[in-house]
């Protein structure tokens, strides 16, 4: 669960990046991004937007009217206030932390696709150090299926060998797509370096022996 909160954080605050959003179409963006198999529930957003608040990285800002399920007796007749979330500055240093700094984790299945969504925002080097991890982890993966078809090639029914040649074939696909990826990352490095005005300035030379007796 923690986990899965940390990937619902590090979705909420990039999508946010660009403008504010409110909760219907922030819901829908997340669900986009995270595919069919995560569909994101309100009594799941919500509480991420709680905590998101409380720690001061987003706030909410404007108002107008959404579709939504308040009383008959509310003067908007069906209808409720509309609140826009938007990110604070310190949502913003926040979200470039996870960015930057993503650890082992960003190459895990759970959170590899959120960090691949914002690889725009994330410096070369991240985004070769998690292609690179995915890779590996899916390399590791893959060897792991080769070994369990060949176990269990004599004593395993029909069905559950082509099971294991649907997954064995799914990983080669995604590790000749990072491949890919990895190429074209370090090509476009070596084509377009650092501007000499990103890169920090040199040392001043140690004063020679002429100098110091000066």
């Amino acid at each position: 669960m923690g986990r899965r909160s940390d990937v619902l954080e590090l979705a909420v605050l990039g999508l946010l990046q660009e403008s504010g959003l409110h909760g219907y179409e922030l819901r829908k963006r997340l669900n986009a991004l995270l595919g069919p198999f995560r569909a994101l529930s309100y009594g799941t957003l919500y509480p991420c937007l709680k905590s998101l608040l409380a720690a001061g990285w987003i706030h909410e800002a404007g108002a107008g009217n959404e579709a939504g399920t308040a009383t008959p007796a509310s003067p908007l007749a069906g209808r409720r206030a509309k609140i826009v979330y938007e990110l604070t500055a310190e949502g913003k240093e926040r979200f470039q932390s996870l960015v930057s700094h993503p650890g082992p984790a960003a190459w895990e299945d759970e959170r590899f696709d959120v960090h691949f969504a914002f690889f725009a925002r994330t410096d070369a080097g991240t985004r070769l150090q998690i292609l690179e991890g995915r890779r590996s982890r899916l390399e590791e993966r893959r060897e792991g299926y080769r070994q369990s078809m060949h176990r269990s090639r004599e004593r395993a029914e029909q069905y559950t060998l082509e099971l294991q040649r649907h997954g064995l074939e799914s990983v080669d696909r995604e590790v000749r797509w990072l491949s890919e990826l990895i190429d074209t990352e370090r090509a476009s490095n070596m084509t377009h370096p650092p501007h000499d005005g990103d890169r920090p300035p040199l040392p001043a030379p140690a004063p020679g022996p002429d100098h110091e007796s000066r």
